[in-house]
């Protein structure tokens, strides 16, 4: 009997007309199979059409794991390069002990196993901020953070709980930012539940400490679950909604305000140029320019990055996504990615920057910028979709003198190639 792959990519059917045909031989309708992954069937319509492109790698597992396959190249038709279907989601070691954190915590105010008693207020904000340095700065920031995550929010945990007033609010805000790295660190890697359990902590740890700041950098936090689980109209509206809760707070000197809607409009420009709303994102990403403007030129926000650099890095990514290869390479030929300190988001860049070569065909310049991202921030790289995406994109079409290259890099990626 035939496998999987080798019945549906050897007809060179697109992947709307493999969609079709996997459906088809499986007996389910375009309902079923829409409602598997939390979309309506006229969505899946269009998929199948071919009047909508299946760019979203989050969706391409959704399907894959409705349908059942192993393979993910049933579904793009990449013959030569094996993806197996990881139920939705990559594995990382520090997954087990983060879970249990999250998901065991007492009904109790418990104290922390790590001290005699309630954690310092101060001492646990200074520790957070500091993991939260180490997230920007490792380059394997998932390991070392995965590490520090557990203690850090059971002390958090404790202190929200344990303490009254004043002190209290700040261990809600410290909760609020540690279940917001929690987010960024195991994104792709967690399981759906807790990724919604982390985004809805952190938001709940900001209302309750009724902080304008910290409910708006959960949102950030919270759009970022809802865009990367393809719920962008979703993901918009939370972030929409955070920036006009900040907006009148900016007229003021605090430099933090300004720095969280910042981010938020970059990220609103972001969702917009996925779903190829050009307009929206520019506008967006306008806002956020004028921000980064009215700030030092040496201001960076301590959790989103955001600032001149961010900015700059953001435009490429617009471009990216609106599939305007031209202009992103343009514009990240003015960019000098070392005035950026947070090493994942220099990785990221990069990583856009060989999108950028791909999308214009040039292999050989995306493998070496792909080769820079993974020099710069190996875990990024190794569990960033988009990246693995790419670098198998990358082996497929590596020249074949550069195909022990790509070979490498994907072996180290953990993209198996065939």
């Amino acid at each position: 009997m035939p496998s999987e792959k080798a019945e549906f990519t050897a007809r060179g059917l697109s992947v709307g007309d493999r969609v079709r045909a996997l459906r088809e031989a499986r007996g389910m309708t375009r309902a079923v199979l829409a409602g598997l992954c939390g979309r309506g069937p006229d969505w899946l319509k269009k998929i199948e059409t071919g009047e909508r492109e299946l760019d979203s790698y989050t969706l391409l597992l959704r399907l894959a794991a409705a349908l059942q396959l192993t393979d993910l190249s049933a579904l793009t038709g990449e013959e030569s390069v094996t993806q197996p279907v990881p139920l939705g989601r990559l594995n990382h070691p520090a997954m087990p002990d983060i879970w249990a954190a999250v998901m065991m915590r007492g009904l109790a105010g418990d104290t922390p196993q790590a001290s005699n008693g309630v954690p310092d207020v101060a001492e646990l904000r200074g520790r957070v901020d500091q993991t939260w340095r180490l997230w920007h700065t490792s380059r394997r920031n998932r390991t070392e953070v995965g590490a520090l995550l557990p203690a850090l929010i059971r002390d958090a945990e404790a202190a929200s709980r344990n303490l009254d007033g004043a002190e209290r609010r700040a261990a809600l805000v410290a909760l609020s930012d540690t279940y917001r790295l929690v987010g960024q660190a195991t994104a792709y890697v967690a399981p759906a539940e807790l990724a919604w359990v982390v985004a809805d902590r952190a938001l709940a740890a900001a209302q309750q400490a009724d902080d304008p700041v910290a409910i708006a950098a959960a949102a950030w936090n919270m759009g970022n679950i809802l865009r990367e689980t393809s719920y962008p109209e979703e993901a918009l509206r939370t972030v929409t909604e955070a920036a006009d809760l900040l907006r009148p707070l900016l007229d003021d000197t605090t430099q933090e305000r300004r720095g969280v809607y910042g981010a938020l409009q970059l990220h609103a420009a972001v969702t917009c140029a996925r779903e190829g709303r050009e307009g929206d994102a520019w506008r967006h990403w306008d806002e956020g320019e004028r921000v980064a403007r009215s700030l030092p030129d040496t201001y960076v926000h301590p959790s989103t990055v955001f600032g001149r650099a961010n900015v700059d890095f953001h435009a490429v990514s617009v471009a990216t996504d609106l599939r305007t290869s031209g202009r992103a390479l343009s514009l990240a030929d003015t960019i000098d990615p070392d005035t950026m300190p947070s090493t994942e988001r220099r990785a990221r860049l990069w990583v856009e920057i060989a999108r950028g070569h791909l999308q214009r065909g040039d292999a050989t310049a995306a493998l070496h910028v792909m080769q820079r991202a993974h020099a710069v921030n190996t875990e990024t790289v190794r569990y960033t979709p988009a990246a693995r995406t790419a670098t198998a994109d990358l082996w497929r079409r590596a020249p074949r003198a550069l195909r022990t290259e790509a070979s490498e890099l994907a072996s180290a990626v953990g993209v198996a190639v065939a």
